[in-house]
């Protein structure tokens, strides 16, 4: 069944439909204020050092510095040094954050990088092959993990869990994923390299970014952003990390809203409605 992915802009929010036969087959929306931190990297400034804590302030250019405990750095995971012996105030260091900030509390942060696609996460600095715990059977997890090692040359140091999706892909959508994330470190390592601290490196996928990543296959006949400056930021990330979609993102400049061509917004305001009819009635 040959499915079209619709991408609605405005300042305010992103809203994506899949549609399938007219039918709306998933709604996402993403407000612009509501974005948050996890999954973002930076090159941080170490502010300020606790000893008694083994924790560290560091500064990454928020309204507050963010905090990292000496368990989350990945480093010294086999060493076990104390904090002040592998962290001096001012020290550039790069980060990730793994949980949002929360009232009074900054950021919490980690050195361990992982970077999600599709089917895989990335983790470069971990030579570790992980199989997702709801792949439950053993044997299924075995085979899983035999199939990922055969793809990765000998040399490889990093490490990839195989996420749940995995399971049904074929081995070219696998190679694809590799692929993506690779350059994706190998763009962001770049970045790295003289960046001044503190400084935004990698911001996580928008909505419209994991999308692509995440939804379109085979099925998808196009996908329409109604945003020319989006469609602009869309196709340029395919070109970079999934140029087998390119042909298939286009540009809606009709003068119709495209939820309402699509009668998106009908199922919207049904779906919201205090009564709902039924087919049966």
């Amino acid at each position: 069944m040959s499915e079209e992915i619709l991408i609605n802009v405005t300042p305010r929010e992103t809203r994506v439909a899949a549609v399938a036969s007219g039918v709306v087959q998933e709604l996402l929306v993403e407000r612009s204020s509501g974005r948050g931190l996890v999954g973002n990297i930076y090159m941080g400034r170490v502010a300020r050092v606790l000893p008694g804590m083994q924790s560290a302030f560091i500064d990454v250019g928020l309204e507050r510095a963010a905090f990292l405990h000496v368990a989350d750095i990945w480093e010294n995971k086999e060493q076990a040094k104390p904090i002040e012996k592998i962290l001096a105030e001012g020290q550039p260091i790069l980060v990730q954050v793994v949980k949002d900030p929360i009232g009074s509390k900054g950021a919490r942060l980690s050195t361990q990088v992982s970077l999600a696609g599709r089917l895989l996460v990335y983790l470069p600095h971990d030579p570790h092959i992980g199989i997702s715990q709801r792949i439950e059977d053993e044997g299924g997890r075995a085979q899983q993990r035999d199939r990922l090692k055969e793809l990765l040359p000998a040399d490889e140091k990093g490490g990839f869990i195989l996420r749940t999706l995995a399971e049904a892909a074929s081995e070219e959508e696998l190679r694809s994923d590799l692929g993506y994330l690779r350059n994706l470190w190998s763009t962001l390592r770049d970045r790295s390299q003289g960046a001044k601290a503190p400084q935004i490196l990698y911001q996580d996928l928008s909505l419209a970014q994991r999308v692509l990543r995440d939804m379109v296959g085979a099925e998808t006949s196009r996908v329409l952003v109604d945003s020319r400056e989006n469609h602009q930021k869309l196709t340029a990330f395919a070109q970079g990390y999934m140029p087998q979609l390119v042909g298939r993102i286009e540009h809606y400049s009709g003068e119709r809203p495209l939820f309402e061509l699509y009668n998106v917004e009908d199922e919207i305001e049904r779906a919201l409605s205090r009564r709902v009819d039924l087919k049966s009635g």
